[in-house]
C-alpha cells in the first residue's frame, strides 16, 4: 500500500518472519522509503518511533526501497490514525510544499507529487475519452 504524506512517501508491506525466509509476518509491517529523510521525518514527528535501537532505519542496497522501518502493524494502524486527524488542509501538495520549506528540505519530493499528480489526471482523462469514444461506436461493434 502506498501513502503520501507531507513527511514523505511510503510503501507499506509485511514484513518477513524472522528466519522463517520468505514467509510473511502479518503482524509487522516494513515501512519502506525511497528517501531516508522520508523516514527520518517519520521518526521526528512520531513520539513512539524515535527509538533508534527499537526501530532503526535499515538500510538495504539492491532492494527496490533502500530503506526501511519494521514495526508492529498495530503501530503503523495507529500512526495512520493520527495523520488522518491531524489533516487540516485543502490542498495537499501546497502543504507539503510548506513542510518541505519550514524543514529546509529539497523541492525534490513536491516536483514529484505534481508528476505523480499528472499521470493520475491522465487515467482520468483518458477515462473520459474511452468512455466518449464507445457511445460513437455503434451497437454489437465493438
Amino acid at each position: 500500500m502506498w501513502h503520501f504524506t507531507i513527511y514523505g512517501f511510503y510503501s507499506i508491506a509485511c514484513a518477513d518472519k524472522p528466519g522463517k525466509g520468505r514467509k510473511i509476518d502479518p503482524e509487522t509491517v516494513m515501512v519502506r522509503a525511497h528517501l531516508k529523510v522520508h523516514l527520518q521525518n517519520l521518526k521526528n514527528r512520531f513520539e513512539c518511533l524515535k527509538d533508534d535501537k527499537r526501530y532503526p532505519i535499515q538500510t538495504e542496497q539492491g532492494t527496490d526501497y533502500r530503506y526501511r522501518l519494521i514495526m508492529p502493524k498495530s503501530t503503523w494502524v495507529n500512526i495512520l490514525s493520527i495523520l488522518a486527524e491531524e489533516q487540516t488542509w485543502s490542498n495537499f501538495k501546497d502543504e507539503a510544499q510548506k513542510f518541505e520549506r519550514k524543514n529546509k528540505q529539497p523541492a525534490d519530493y513536491v516536483d514529484a507529487l505534481h508528476d505523480i499528480w499528472s499521470v493520475m489526471h491522465w487515467l482520468q482523462v483518458r477515462e473520459g475519452l474511452v468512455a466518449s469514444s464507445q457511445r460513437k461506436v455503434p451497437h454489437g461493434k465493438r
